[in-house]
């Protein structure tokens, strides 16, 4: 696990959060914007990542949470400037995104969840940064994220892993 860099735009969100992380990994880079590397990401989501995510919706439903559906639910079909902040991209609603970094979040009455691509150029190589910041509003958040934060941490850097060309540095 790594630092959120100061330059990436989540690092603003970390003011008394109740979780925060950063995981990164180094990949061929070909001047892909942020959006672009996160949707491969989605596309490439293990198995057994999406079977978590089945199980966590069917028991979250029951206790009146929204069902997000597959990490890997995507529309293939969709060009990256085609997204629009305020859109839906997979489970996620596009924040804002730049060319370097992409900021997608889930909100509800129990936490607010932002997520981070930021991308750090070096030449044909790049430094991706994968960030999470939550931030709790009530018991059941906490709760939630008892649960959650230990998966969270296995399941990031495995999908990290779905990144073509990858030089492994984690």
């Amino acid at each position: 696990m790594e630092r959120i860099p100061e330059n990436s735009r989540i690092s603003t969100y970390t003011t008394d959060a109740y979780f925060a992380d950063c995981f990164a990994c180094d990949i061929d880079y070909e001047n892909q914007p942020a959006l672009d590397i996160f949707l491969s990401i989605a596309r490439g989501i293990p198995s057994w990542v999406e079977h978590l995510m089945s199980i966590r919706n069917n028991i979250v439903s029951k206790l009146g949470l929204k069902n997000l559906g597959a990490l890997s639910g995507i529309d293939n079909d969709k060009l990256v400037t085609d997204y629009k902040v305020g859109e839906r991209v997979g489970i996620f609603i596009l924040h804002s995104h730049t060319h370097n970094e992409v900021i997608l979040e889930d909100r509800d009455k129990h936490l607010d969840v932002k997520v981070s691509f930021y991308v750090e150029p070096n030449g044909s190589k790049a430094r991706v940064y994968a960030n999470t910041v939550v931030h709790v509003h009530n018991m059941f958040g906490k709760i939630y994220m008892f649960f959650v934060a230990p998966v969270h941490k296995l399941i990031v850097p495995s999908s990290l892993k779905a990144l073509p060309q990858i030089e492994r540095k984690n």
